[in-house]
């Protein structure tokens, strides 16, 4: 059986687009979906039991432990782990399917446990390209393609790391009986209907930016100086790095703004950082 897993706040114009894209995998019994929700005031909560979603409310604890909270509630055998905004495509969907109806359990090769055993290694989670639209165009350039996510895992082996933004699930080396486990990819794509507008854009990189420089402050033990290299030249580098070598261009207005502003993003997570630092001391 198949758990996805989302957790949302205010997500009405989003939310029954990605229930719907799972629709088939959880349908007859197959699966089921968990929603924790953190005091939504739209219609989120409505339109997830809309699906027969389970819904938790709870108080937000940060990305990655309110994500680890609902693969918690989740009851089957294999976790896919969706963001609100993030719709399964039909060749996702597909291989999705197949691989929950043949799971791939065993490599062929066998490699030594810690104890010195050797054992055959497992596939316990998948890749899976992620499509990132901005401003409604698929960004196929400058990073933002593929865009690996490792989102399906069977339940127990993984979870998110402990991060205040970019979160990332790590499945572990090995389980508890000593057996090695591993990853493979899916080739059908996410889509992350990501920023709709410049608007969201700007509000969601300035909440990311806080994030990352409160990450950064705390890897330097609170202390940040003021860095005309990270805040000048570092977003400059970013910018030339994947508009150009990375052909950021190709993707026309939209891409042009999207990397331009990233980079902005860059300049004010180092400024707040600094900012964050002298706060403290």
């Amino acid at each position: 059986m198949l758990s996805v897993v989302i957790i949302t706040h205010n997500e009405e114009a989003n939310l029954g687009r990605t229930l719907e894209s799972v629709t088939l995998l959880v349908s007859d019994g197959k699966g089921e979906i968990v929603v924790v929700d953190s005091g939504s005031t739209d219609r989120t909560v409505e339109i997830a039991k809309s699906f027969g979603a389970k819904v938790f409310i709870e108080e937000w604890k940060g990305y990655a432990a309110q994500k680890n909270s609902a693969i918690d509630k989740a009851t089957g055998d294999w976790v896919l782990s969706l963001d609100a905004d993030e719709e399964v495509s039909p060749d996702l969907s597909g291989d999705i399917e197949q691989t929950l109806k043949y799971p791939p359990a065993v490599h062929k090769i066998v490699q030594k446990t810690p104890d010195g055993h050797r054992a055959p290694i497992y596939v316990n989670g998948f890749w899976i390209p992620r499509k990132n639209h901005f401003l409604g165009r698929w960004i196929g350039h400058g990073g933002f393609w593929p865009d690996r996510k490792l989102r399906l895992f069977r339940r127990g082996a993984g979870r998110f790391k402990e991060a205040a933004v970019h979160e990332t699930v790590r499945v572990e080396e090995y389980n508890k009986g000593g057996i090695s486990v591993s990853s493979r990819r899916l080739k059908g794509a996410l889509i992350h209907h990501s920023y709709p507008t410049l608007s969201d854009y700007i509000e969601h990189m300035n909440r990311y930016s806080s994030l990352g420089a409160e990450m950064i402050v705390a890897k330097s033990n609170g202390k940040v100086r003021f860095s005309t290299i990270n805040i000048v030249l570092r977003p400059l580098a970013t910018f030339v790095y994947n508009y150009f070598f990375r052909l950021g261009f190709l993707d026309g207005r939209e891409g042009l703004l999207l990397h331009l502003y990233h980079a902005v993003y860059v300049s004010w997570k180092y400024a707040k950082a600094w900012e964050l630092s002298r706060k403290q001391s």
